[in-house]
């Protein structure tokens, strides 16, 4: 491992972002539908999570309001409070649930979300998906509203398609502000943003991409190919999932030989090669935000920031995880 931590601007924003944050679904200890996905992390477990994570250079944290039902975002607070931090020492992304609901919403829970953030500034505001009853135009509308009223910094979408990001793009340069990113599934084993236009939108629109499941809920540990009955133990629901079965693991198992034949040049873990090539493939336009259920995976998700993989690197995992871009 070597090189500085190198920040990079979110688009065009003026947020400045260690190119790895910390995702933080598993802090919905347990609430709500999407809370039986992680184990329940206890308040001393998510606050050693958060901390490991600041002194590995991780300066942003990506929560929502459907994480547990505003759980993830009161325990990242109460975690971020814990370890001295004051609100603008930090930056913090969350999402509103648009499932459902209409635009108004936005606005009417707004200070609800501030609230339960313990009054951390919202610096981005993401539409959590596209399946609000309102249309996109009204949706980011209210979003600028926000802006505008500093209730919130910037605005960002989350698995908005290339067609929709562009619409959202226009809509709020109407309004002179930028659309800041869009969030979506990015990994070696999910590559399906550089197929279907995504991805270049993106880059011709300066809107930062934020990659999650960056390590494909763990898959590209290598440590379910290892021992295929690992997932038996694990909660929730990936053990279902076919990726984690015998045909799926056979499917990535290749790119799983190669993530460890670089590994071992670096002296890394296959997860922190993983990482280096989702934040480093497409220069600067991709970030990540892998979550960590323990504070060993949060130092080592850090660590992921030093590695400096060479374009020779970059270019043979391409080509290994090719298949995957379909």
């Amino acid at each position: 491992m070597s090189g500085p931590l190198r920040l990079r601007r979110l688009g065009k924003s003026e947020l400045v972002v260690s190119p790895i944050g910390l995702g933080c679904w598993q802090f919905s200890r347990g609430r709500g539908l999407g809370g039986h996905y992680w184990p329940t992390l206890g308040i001393e477990e998510i606050t050693g999570i958060v901390e490991a994570s600041l002194k590995g250079g991780v300066n942003w944290f990506d929560t929502a309001e459907s994480y547990g039902g505003g759980e993830s975002e009161k325990a990242l607070a109460r975690a971020l409070k814990s370890l001295g931090k004051a609100p603008g020492n930090v930056i913090v992304a969350t999402k509103w649930r648009p499932v459902l609901r209409t635009a108004k919403s936005i606005a009417k829970t707004i200070d609800q979300r501030l609230e339960i953030l313990g009054n951390f500034p919202i610096d981005l505001y993401q539409i959590h998906n596209p399946l609000s009853f309102s249309s996109i135009e009204k949706q980011i509308k209210t979003m600028a509203g926000l802006v505008k009223e500093h209730k919130i910094r910037y605005v960002g979408v989350s698995n908005f398609s290339a067609k929709q990001m562009k619409i959202s793009h226009a809509l709020l340069q109407e309004e002179g502000l930028p659309l800041v990113s869009n969030q979506v599934w990015h990994n070696l084993l999910h590559r399906k943003i550089e197929q279907n236009g995504l991805l270049e939108t993106a880059q011709e629109l300066g809107i930062s991409i934020i990659a999650y499941s960056p390590l494909a809920q763990g898959l590209l540990s290598g440590k379910f190919h290892d021992d295929p009955k690992l997932i038996q133990s694990r909660v929730g629901y990936r053990k279902y999932l076919a990726a984690f079965r015998p045909k799926g693991l056979d499917q990535s198992r290749p790119v799983i030989m190669a993530l460890r034949e670089v590994a071992q040049k670096h002296n890394a873990t296959l997860s922190q090669v993983a990482l280096s090539w989702v934040i480093n493939a497409r220069g600067e336009a991709v970030v990540a935000i892998p979550g960590a259920t323990k504070i060993s995976q949060a130092k080592e998700n850090a660590e992921s920031m030093k590695i400096e993989l060479t374009r020779d690197e970059l270019d043979y995992l391409d080509n290994v995880s090719a298949p995957f871009k379909s």
